[in-house]
């Protein structure tokens, strides 16, 4: 089905932006009305979801290398129970493109194109990575290789152009209310990190993939070390005020001043955001057409890239009302529904797979012995002669 190959470095760059495109300009506002002046500390707590969702990838991969989790569900437990846990991971797959596709176009239409039809927008950015996913998983490594680094170096400008403007003393006092404000803090993060999951589309197409544990981990701590900038740079400026922008990242880009010549840089926000916007949405789309593929049996996922991309629209059209209501979701029921279905469930499946295994090998050693006794009951018969 899928003829391309990867390299484990390929596949952590490719999660890398999948991950910090949407996180890097709304987690600083959900974390900083949360944690205040401990914000800095959420995203490190919340990186341990995406330990956790590498490590339970990684192991399910041992045992079925050659398999994504729609495949060996049904290996684990049953056809049709298989088949409906297949159904919701797609389905949620699907869902979770169609709010981020919505995010971007709330982006790009808010910020510089207020006058265009958020649906051209959408529209657009499906198309362009619906090209990429029918090239293949080889074509997106590539790109990401091309965008991550270019976002990379934008981002560290950002940084690099505020240090004039910023006030460390925000930060203090750290863990005033103890530790619970910045773990109620990572919450909403978290939802972001188990997204680390996707690596199990990924895995079964890697050169070596004893090294996907290794480029999984130092992805997550990657991501996690962006966030904590980020939030560190937005404390810095806003203070406790972080929690009243929408977008802290790009009323930090406005802030910036330099000599009265460089100024109001929001264009590098916007490269950075369609960069990794389009890493991001492309890796969610590759997994529902490849799962789709998979969980129909089909030898090509080719044929359903399209269709699927028009499902993407509606959904990202029917997501939420407006901006608000989008927000307000993300923040209060959406970590729950994310941690479910990207850690509860993977979770069982392992505990299913680590059972099965030590019966089969209770199982095995039983019969061992049964046939060890049988063995020896002749011999000590002739000795009792």
């Amino acid at each position: 089905m899928e003829k391309g190959r990867i390299s484990a470095l390929q596949m952590a760059i490719l999660v890398y932006p999948t991950i910090m495109a949407t996180a890097i300009l709304l987690v600083p506002s959900i974390t900083g009305e949360f944690a205040q002046q401990d914000m800095w500390l959420s995203p490190i707590w919340a990186s341990s979801a995406g330990f956790l969702s590498v490590y339970i990838a990684y192991q399910l991969n041992i045992h079925y290398p050659k398999q994504t989790v729609i495949q060996y569900s049904e290996k684990i437990i049953g056809r049709i129970p298989g088949k409906l846990i297949g159904l919701v991971f797609l389905f949620f797959y699907l869902h979770s493109n169609g709010i981020i596709l919505r995010e971007y176009g709330e982006f790009v239409v808010g910020n510089f194109l207020p006058t265009t039809p958020i649906i051209v927008v959408i529209g657009s950015m499906a198309l362009v990575s619906a090209l990429a996913v029918h090239g293949g998983l080889e074509v997106m490594a590539r790109s990401a290789q091309i965008f991550v680094p270019i976002v990379v170096i934008l981002f560290l400008s950002i940084v690099i152009l505020l240090i004039p403007d910023l006030e460390p003393k925000n930060m203090f006092p750290v863990m005033e209310k103890g530790v619970k404000p910045s773990v109620m803090g990572a919450v909403v993060p978290s939802s972001w990190f188990v997204e680390f999951f996707l690596i199990s589309f990924l895995l079964p197409f890697l050169r070596k993939r004893e090294k996907g544990l290794k480029w999984g981990m130092i992805s997550v701590f990657t991501v996690m070390l962006t966030l904590v900038i980020t939030n560190l740079f937005s404390l810095f400026l806003f203070g406790n005020i972080t929690a009243t922008f929408t977008y802290p990242v790009m009323s930090a880009a406005r802030y910036i001043s330099i000599a009265d010549f460089l100024q109001h840089l929001e264009s590098i926000v916007m490269a950075i955001w369609v960069g990794a916007m389009f890493i991001k949405i492309s890796v969610f789309y590759y997994a529902v057409v490849i799962g789709t593929a998979q969980w129909l049996n089909l030898s090509n996922y080719r044929p359903v890239v399209f269709p699927i991309g028009f499902l993407l629209v509606i959904f990202s059209i029917w997501s939420a009302p407006n901006l608000q209501e989008l927000a307000y979701s993300l923040g209060t029921t959406w970590p729950f529904y994310a941690i479910f279905i990207q850690t509860f469930i993977p979770i069982l499946l392992l505990l299913f797979v680590v059972l099965r295994k030590k019966n089969r090998r209770n199982s095995l050693e039983g019969s061992s012995n049964i046939k060890n006794h049988s063995a020896v009951l002749p011999e000590s018969g002739k000795k009792d002669e």
